[in-house]
């Protein structure tokens, strides 16, 4: 039997009944990844700036399918790495299988992984063949008329 967690056993090396959740630190449990539609526009990159501006995420590519992953603990995840609703779990994760498990300790391949709002602007420079950035417009002052009927100006915000 494996005692150390810190240790990464293979399938193989388990005993009867022992499951690799046993010897993990709920990796699965610390982020989820929704897929989003392939970027094909400034504005679409921009917007994938803006999530990685948010700190703890990243977004990806598998397969050709772009995700958002998210850092972020489940409520649930209890002091010790075990599920604290395991009887009553979302359907999502009663279907999660530690066959293809992270914790296996082979490295993850992506065919892309962005953590920083650089990284992404690069690459869509490159697949764009142009600057992703907005640059601001300088607005002048608006005439407006107010509820009274006259004139007032409006200063653009900075």
């Amino acid at each position: 039997m494996i005692t150390d967690p810190r240790l990464h056993p293979s399938r193989a090396q388990l005993n009867p009944g022992e499951v690799l959740c046993q010897f993990c630190t709920a990796k699965c449990c610390r982020y989820y990844s929704l897929p989003m539609e392939q970027p094909t526009t400034r504005k679409d990159f921009d917007y994938i700036r803006w999530f990685l501006m948010h700190g703890r995420s990243a977004v990806y590519i598998e397969d050709g399918t772009w995700y958002l992953l998210v850092f972020s603990d489940c409520q649930h995840l209890l002091p010790d790495n075990r599920c604290g609703i395991y009887e009553t779990r979302p359907r999502i994760c009663r279907g999660y299988d530690t066959s293809n498990c992270e914790f296996h300790g082979e490295e993850y391949r992506y065919e892309h992984m962005f953590t920083s709002a650089d990284q992404i602007q690069r690459y869509a420079e490159k697949e764009l063949g142009r600057s992703i950035l907005f640059k601001p417009r300088r607005k002048g002052p608006k005439l407006r008329r107010g509820r009274n009927g006259a004139r007032r100006v409006e200063l653009p915000i900075a």
